[in-house]
């Protein structure tokens, strides 16, 4: 079977199944068995597909898997980062946090910066590539996350990985910048989420009962861990803007930015002195 005739039929299948998006997804999952990039399909149509291996991805997105399980990397800011089961998966209002972090790290030059609950470590190992005077430190509690933050981290000299709780800041050095995009989804609300959302680990994403637990963590056990006017910079739900902001008592100078669609998706703040 060609790479035309495999991606028509994962459009039909995948509708056919109540799949959104299934002419992007079938595009992917094609694009994925021939290792090329989506742009390059065109070039590529005629070449052949085996249909077995194809079936079998088409059923894992059939049955919920999230896509970017399935290929097993995805893009973020201006590199692939490997993701899949245990790690949450990168997107693109994160992005935003990474570029407001970037603008402003190359602006003070040297420096030390954490990534907390760094997942696949998208943002700090964005951070270390866009600013190489820059030392980034990614904490990660989670083994299987650290898996992939290992091997995204291959070949990026100026970070170290830590497998820590982030409640506990012993033996860390102190920062010049704090970037975090922490589990904020209240527990109640994690069972009504998309079901391929329900496939990502639930410690990626469950920020306790009122989705606030992590950024009283940074407030209370990280302020003290900044230099001074050190700097932080949170991704938020799109309707914990006031509650963040009455949190973080340890910090000046907040602020709320808005993501691409309009809604509150990050905090930044100040140290006090």
């Amino acid at each position: 079977m060609t790479a035309k005739e495999a991606f028509n039929y994962g459009v039909y299948f995948l509708s056919c199944n109540g799949v959104d998006e299934a002419e992007f997804k079938s595009l992917c999952l094609v694009c994925r068995l021939l290792d090329i990039k989506n742009s390059e399909y065109a070039l590529h149509k005629d070449d052949d597909v085996i249909m077995k291996k194809f079936a079998d991805l088409l059923w894992r997105v059939k049955n919920g898997e999230p896509l970017q399980y399935v290929i097993g990397k995805w893009d973020f800011y201006e590199r692939e980062f490997y993701v899949g089961e245990g790690v949450l998966i990168p997107r693109p209002e994160t992005e935003e946090l990474c570029s407001m972090a970037v603008d402003y790290i190359k602006q003070i030059g040297k420096c030390t910066v954490y990534d907390l609950c760094a997942g696949s470590g998208c943002i700090g190992l964005s951070i270390a590539g866009a600013c190489p005077d820059s030392f980034v430190y990614l904490v990660e509690k989670s083994p299987k996350a650290m898996a992939y933050l290992i091997k995204n981290a291959q070949g990026v000299d100026n970070c170290s990985a830590i497998c820590a709780d982030i409640r506990n800041t012993d033996s860390m050095k102190s920062a010049d910048v704090i970037v975090s995009n922490p589990p904020y989804i209240r527990t109640a609300d994690i069972e009504h989420l998309q079901k391929e959302v329900r496939f990502e680990p639930a410690m990626a994403l469950d920020g306790g009962k009122d989705g606030l637990d992590f950024y009283r963590i940074i407030n209370d056990n990280w302020f003290d861990m900044l230099n001074s006017d050190g700097r932080i910079f949170l991704e938020i739900g799109e309707d914990q803007a006031d509650d963040v902001l009455n949190l973080l008592t340890n910090f000046k100078d907040k602020k709320v930015i808005k993501d691409m669609y309009g809604n509150d998706r990050i905090v930044t703040a100040v140290k006090k002195d």
